[in-house]
């Protein structure tokens, strides 16, 4: 299990500092859930595909939380997320990323 502390979502989808952008959209994830998150996606809500997984390799174990940052350039506040655990569930939930500046995941 990989622990981290900061995730970037860019246009080309690279790990970069949270300060690179002034228009980066930066939310803190929580996962108060008694399951290891293996993937998170974070898109639009008018976009209608997925983007890439931004965990990639890592994964947020159980009481864990990192700041995610998406810098994809675009001026939007509301996301999809899609979380999927290592037991195969899965949560789609659309959030105003802007409004409440985190999310946090429950059993």
């Amino acid at each position: 299990m990989h622990s981290f502390k900061q995730l970037s979502l860019a246009a080309a989808l690279t790990l970069i500092p949270a300060s690179a952008f002034a228009d980066d959209l930066v939310f803190k994830l929580e996962n108060k859930s008694s399951y290891v998150v293996t993937e998170l996606y974070a898109s639009p809500s008018n976009v209608r595909s997925w983007e890439e997984d931004i965990l990639g390799t890592d994964v947020l174990g159980s009481d864990e939380t990192v700041n995610v940052t998406i810098a994809d350039g675009r001026r939007t506040c509301e996301y999809d997320l899609r979380i999927v655990f290592d037991d195969g569930d899965v949560i789609e939930d659309t959030t105003d990323l802007c409004e409440t500046g985190q999310y946090t995941i429950t059993d």
